[in-house]
């Protein structure tokens, strides 16, 4: 063989050498990359292929798969009132993938989560019959959040705190998942593009500033730091507050109110900023902070399933913006689930129990795979006496205060309200907050709402015009439910 014809041959020899490596590799390191990859249509194909499991509201499936009338994938998603549940459920697309409760347990609702296999499943490699998602939510409750907020543009949440089952979740304007289901762009883009966010989860995934309703966390945390024994005792507030460092005053809404050295529950009852920007400043932010965490402010990771945006209170500030973050303004955010949790630890006795809407996963036959609702962690936030006397003051909040739009007969009621400012100077129409609990026959509930826009002409927002009314049509379902 001459010298150019070998050559030849092995320079074949490891282009053939090459593509097996090529080939080895592809097949058994980057395989299961590109059998996972988003664009890798046979993943949509396989997952529509059958129809998934479902997610139960009160014992009734508000999913469901129903077969398609052409193309490639055999089934899609539906949804029963899917407008009333979209904040729960998120959506399933066969173009858009899926979010919440869709999306987290989406192996359980396809079939192909490892616990559903049988013997005979992993021996043929056969996908399981999927499994169900239980929810704790309160069909009766949920309807009540969801028919109250109307053409509000806002939220709700409402938390069993005995249990911290989660017994509504309702974002407004809201959505109908169903619509995206088959991937229509056109809707998608209406959807995606719409100013008012529908697509946006307001009770969990929005934080803004929680205005008066904060009032309870600066107390919680004057009474548990001994800066005041009780709720009774007279405070050393001057009306107005003169900022820190400033040539500026802090003063009240309601300028004929009995704010001037206040005590804690008169302070709550008429919402006075000069005792809760003065007590911020008494405590300094790091007695707030340490406070508004235990809550559960900064969290990053407040899953409940679904991620929860982190509610803030923030670091380094000077002594006026301390004062601010006090009435619950600055640089002060939660969600509505956040100061739901404020208000279901003060009325559990100071304990706070993880809340949560997903109460078991089950097979397709029924049977748990995990139950959520005997697991579910609590801890300590503040002391029963403190607790106890928060519950009170809230109670004179309601009775005769600047809550009494969320009475209830006969129901214990306690609550407290909010006006957050809202733009540059607040240029915008403030938000309207209220975070309350109620307790009757043997059930209690608390629940935070938050409308962000109404009709409402701008002199007319309050806390207790626009949310209590709200929460008190939530309190009444789940009360006397």
């Amino acid at each position: 063989m001459n010298k150019t014809i070998r050559r030849a041959s092995v320079f074949a020899l490891l282009l053939v050498f090459a593509l097996l490596v090529r080939a080895t590799w592809v097949q058994f390191y980057e395989g299961q990359a590109l059998a996972d990859d988003k664009d890798n249509r046979r993943n949509t194909i396989a997952l529509y292929s059958e129809p998934l499991g479902n997610i139960i509201v009160g014992g009734e499936a508000i999913t469901g798969s129903a077969r398609t009338k052409s193309g490639d994938l055999a089934y899609k998603r539906t949804y029963t009132d899917g407008s009333l549940y979209s904040a729960v459920t998120g959506y399933s697309s066969q173009a858009f993938g899926a979010t919440q409760l869709e999306g987290i347990y989406r192996d359980l609702l396809d079939g192909t989560d490892n616990r559903l296999k049988s013997v005979l499943d992993t021996v043929t490699n056969k996908r399981s019959d999927p499994g169900n998602v239980v929810t704790t939510i309160d069909p009766a409750v949920q309807k009540a959040a969801y028919e109250a907020l109307g053409d509000k543009k806002g939220a709700a949440v409402a938390i069993d705190p005995t249990t911290g089952k989660i017994l509504a979740v309702v974002s407004t304007p809201s959505y109908d998942p169903t619509r995206i289901t088959t991937g229509d762009s056109d809707a998608w883009k209406q959807l995606t593009k719409d100013s008012d966010k529908p697509m946006t989860n307001r009770a969990l995934r929005q934080p803004l500033p929680p205005g008066s309703t904060f009032k309870l966390v600066v107390a919680a945390a004057a009474l548990e730091d001994g800066l005041y024994s009780s709720v009774d005792d007279k405070t050393v507030s001057p009306d107005p507050y003169p900022l820190p460092d400033t040539n500026r005053d802090l003063g009240n809404e309601n300028p004929s109110a009995p704010c001037e050295d206040a005590t804690i529950r008169v302070a709550l009852q008429y919402s006075c900023n000069n005792v809760f920007g003065k007590m911020a400043v008494d405590l300094g932010q790091d007695k707030v902070r340490e406070m508004a965490e235990k809550f559960g402010f900064n969290d990053e990771q407040q899953d409940v399933p679904v991620r929860a945006y982190e509610s803030v209170y923030p670091s380094d500030m000077d002594k006026p913006q301390t004062a601010l973050s006090g009435i619950g303004q600055f640089d002060v955010t939660a969600t509505p689930l956040q100061m739901a949790m404020v208000s279901a630890a003060i009325a559990n006795g100071g304990k706070l129990v993880s809340p949560h809407m997903v109460s078991q996963i089950t097979d397709g036959s029924g049977d748990v795979l995990e139950n959520y609702d005997d697991g579910a962690d609590s801890k300590d936030i503040v002391s029963s006496d403190t607790a106890e006397q928060l519950q009170s003051a809230m109670q004179t909040v309601v009775e005769d205060g600047t809550g009494t739009n969320a009475q209830i007969s006969g129901a214990t009621v306690g609550g407290k309200t909010g006006t957050a400012q809202h733009g540059e100077n607040n240029s915008k129409t403030p938000y309207a907050w209220f975070t309350s609990y109620g307790k009757a026959d043997g059930k209690e509930v608390a629940v935070a709402v938050i409308v962000e826009q109404s009709d409402a002409s701008r002199s007319e927002v309050s806390g207790n015009g626009l949310a209590a009314p709200v929460a008190k049509k939530v309190m009444e379902a789940a009360l006397k439910n």
